[in-house]
C-alpha cells in the first residue's frame, strides 16, 4: 500500500537480503557516488553556497533518504530544481536563513507524510510542473554564463534580466580559455556515452579539463582560487537559528522547498517504479525527505530531494535495494575525506559546462512545446508559471500556477455540469437507451422536471440560480432530479436551501428524485432533508411522477354540481 509508513529497507530485510543482492547494490552505489560527485559540487556553487556544502548534503541527506525511503532504489541529494530557491534565500538571508528554511521544510514534509498527503501532492497539474521546471532550467543556464565565458565580475545579480544586462556590460572580459574548457566539457559529456556507460561523462570532463588547466597553467578561475581549500570531513553539527519573526518571514520559502522536494521525490519514485516494476510508498517517501531535510542543515547542508537521473543510474547499474543509496553516500564521504583536497583544482568553467547540460536535460523543452497543442487553459497556466519563475520568483510561480490551474479546473467542471428544465425538450437530447429517460414518459400538466447533471459545487451554483430564474410560471409540482449529482458542497447546499424556500413561497410542491446516497447524507446534515420532508424523496422517476399525479388530484378543486 502506498499509504503504509514503513521504510522499504525493512521490507527488503524481511524478504531476505542475499550476498548476490549486496554485490549488485555495492557496484551500483559506487558508480552512483562517482556520478554524484561533480553534480553535488556544481549544484552547491550554483546555489550560492560553498562547494563542500553540496557534498555534505549528498552524504547526510543521501544516506537518510535511502535508509528511510518509501522506494527501494531512490537516490537523494542536492538537485538542480532547488538552485533558484536556494540562491534567492542565500542572497537575502545568508546561509543561516537557508538552514532555518530547510529545517522548516523538513518539518513540513514530515507533517505531509504523517498526514497521508503523499497521494494528494501528486495531483499538482502537469503544466505547473513543466512550467516551473523549464523556468528553473533557463535560470540555471543563465547563471552559468559568467563562469562559462570566464567573465571578470565582482558578482552576479539575482534577477534574470539584470543578469543578462550585467553579462553584456562585462562581455569585453571574455576569457577564451574558459570558453574552450566549457565547450570541451559539454562535448565530453554528450559524446562519452558512445565510449562507455560505466563512467559518467561529467566525471571524465572534470578530470580531463582539470588536468589540462594544471598541465598548461591556463589562466582560468578554479574552485580553489574562488573559494579556497575544500574541507576534508563533515562539520560539527549545530542547529539553525530560530526566531519568531524569521520563522514567519521564511515560511513561504520553506513551503516552496517542501513542495518542490515532495514533487521531485515522488516523481523520481514514479519513474523508478516504471523501470523496476515495483510500487513505492508515497507517504513514507515524504517522511524520508522530511528527516533528510531536518538533518542536512544541522551538518551544513542545503535542501535535498530524490534525484531522477541518479536514481535511474542506480537502477541501470544493478541497484535493487536501499543499500545502494546508502553505499553511494558512504562513497562520497570517502572521496571527501581522502580526495577532497583535489576538488580545489577543478575549473569553474568545467562546472558551468556540466550545469549547462543539466539545465538542458531538465528543461523538457519538447514537452513544453507539446503542451502548446493542448487546451488553452493549460497553455495559459504553463506560460504564466514559466514567466513568473524566470522573471519574478519560484515561490510565487508555484502558488499562482496551482491556484490558476485550480480555478480553471473549477470553471471546466462548472461547464460540464448541466442544469435546467428538461420537460419540454427531452426527446431530442436524451439517450434513447436510458431506461430512466423522461422522454418516454407522460408528464402530467402542471408538473415540470428540473435536472442537475454533474457535480453540484460552488462553481455550478450560479448556473443553477440562473436556470431557476428562467422558469416563467411556477408549476404546481416540480420534480428535481439529482441522480447524476455525485458530490455537493456547502455552496450547492445553500443554493438548494434557497430553492426550497422559493418553491414554498410560490406554492410549488418540490419532489427530489434519484438522489445519490452521499448527496442525501450531505443534505441531511445540512437540515435540507427535514426542511423538504423525507416523504418527498423518491428513488425512481416513476415513483416521483406517481406522487406528483396524486398530489395534483388531491389539490384539484371538487367538480361543480
Amino acid at each position: 500500500m502506498q499509504s503504509k509508513l514503513e521504510p522499504k529497507l525493512l521490507t527488503v530485510l524481511r524478504e531476505g537480503y542475499s550476498r548476490e543482492l549486496f554485490l549488485k547494490d555495492l557496484t551500483a552505489g559506487v558508480l552512483v557516488g562517482i556520478v554524484a560527485l561533480p553534480l553535488a559540487i556544481a549544484f552547491a556553487i550554483a546555489s550560492g553556497v560553498q562547494p563542500e556544502q553540496g557534498l555534505y548534503t549528498a552524504v547526510i541527506a543521501g544516506f537518510f533518504i535511502s535508509l528511510l525511503s518509501g522506494s527501494r532504489v531512490q537516490i537523494g541529494g542536492p538537485t538542480g530544481a532547488f538552485i533558484v530557491i536556494v540562491y534567492g534565500i542565500v542572497q537575502k538571508y545568508g546561509y543561516e536563513g537557508l538552514a532555518t528554511a530547510t529545517f522548516m521544510a523538513g518539518g513540513l514534509l514530515l507533517l505531509m507524510g504523517f498526514s497521508r498527503l503523499g497521494s494528494i501532492i501528486k495531483f499538482i497539474p502537469y503544466p505547473v510542473t513543466v512550467g516551473f521546471t523549464s523556468g528553473i532550467a533557463l535560470i540555471i543556464a543563465a547563471g552559468q554564463v559568467r563562469d562559462f565565458l570566464g567573465l571578470t565580475m565582482d558578482g552576479v545579480p539575482s534577477e534574470f534580466l539584470e543578469k543578462l544586462f550585467a553579462y553584456q556590460e562585462h562581455l569585453s572580459s571574455l576569457n577564451f580559455y574558459a570558453l574552450g574548457l566549457g565547450v570541451l566539457s559539454i562535448f565530453i559529456i554528450l559524446f562519452w556515452p558512445r565510449v562507455t556507460h560505466r563512467l559518467p561523462g561529467s566525471l571524465i570532463a572534470l578530470i580531463v579539463t582539470t588536468a589540462l588547466v594544471h598541465a598548461f597553467e591556463l589562466p582560468v578561475e578554479t574552485i580553489g582560487s574562488r573559494y579556497g581549500s575544500v574541507p576534508q570531513g563533515l562539520p560539527r553539527p549545530h542547529l539553525p537559528s530560530f526566531s519568531w519573526p524569521l520563522l514567519q518571514e521564511l515560511f513561504l520559502p520553506a513551503l516552496s522547498i517542501a513542495l518542490l522536494a515532495g514533487i521531485e521525490s515522488l516523481l523520481s519514485a514514479v519513474v523508478a517504479d516504471g523501470m523496476t516494476g515495483r510500487r513505492h510508498r508515497s507517504n513514507m517517501e515524504l517522511v524520508a525527505q522530511g528527516v533528510a531535510n531536518l538533518l542536512s542543515p544541522i551538518f551544513g547542508g542545503i535542501p535535498a530531494t530524490g534525484a531522477i537521473a541518479r536514481t535511474a543510474t542506480n537502477i541501470k547499474n544493478g541497484g535493487r535495494t536501499p543499500v545502494s543509496g546508502m553505499v553511494h553516500a558512504f562513497v562520497l564521504l570517502l572521496i571527501m575525506l581522502f580526495l577532497g583536497q583535489w576538488a580545489a583544482l577543478i575549473p569553474m568553467a568545467t562546472l558551468a559546462g556540466i550545469l549547462m547540460v543539466v539545465s538542458y536535460n531538465m528543461s523538457e523543452w519538447r514537452l513544453f512545446v507539446k503542451l502548446f497543442h493542448g487546451p488553452r487553459s493549460d497553455v495559459l497556466v504553463l506560460v504564466i508559471t514559466f514567466g513568473l519563475t524566470v522573471l519574478l520568483d519560484l515561490t510565487v510561480a508555484i502558488q499562482v500556477g496551482i491556484v490558476l490551474a485550480a480555478l480553471l479546473f473549477m470553471q471546466r467542471m462548472a461547464q460540464v455540469t448541466q442544469i435546467g428544465l428538461v420537460t419540454q425538450m427531452l426527446s431530442e437530447d436524451e439517450d434513447d437507451s436510458d431506461p430512466n429517460a423522461i422522454g418516454s414518459r407522460d408528464i402530467p400538466e402542471g408538473v415540470e422536471v428540473f435536472e442537475i447533471d454533474g457535480p453540484f459545487f460552488f462553481g455550478a451554483a450560479d448556473k443553477f440560480k440562473n436556470a431557476i430564474t428562467r422558469i416563467e410560471r411556477p408549476p404546481q409540482v416540480l420534480i428535481l432530479r439529482l441522480r447524476k449529482v455525485l458530490t455537493i458542497d456547502a455552496t450547492g447546499l445553500m443554493a438548494l436551501e434557497e430553492f426550497i424556500h422559493q418553491t414554498v413561497r410560490s406554492g410549488t410542491h418540490l419532489i427530489c428524485s434519484g438522489t445519490q446516497e452521499q448527496t442525501k447524507e450531505m443534505m441531511e446534515k445540512a437540515g435540507l432533508l427535514k426542511l423538504l420532508g423525507a416523504q418527498n424523496f423518491f428513488e425512481t422517476i416513476d415513483e416521483a411522477l406517481e406522487h406528483a399525479s396524486e398530489r395534483l388530484r388531491t389539490a384539484a378543486p371538487p367538480p361543480s354540481s
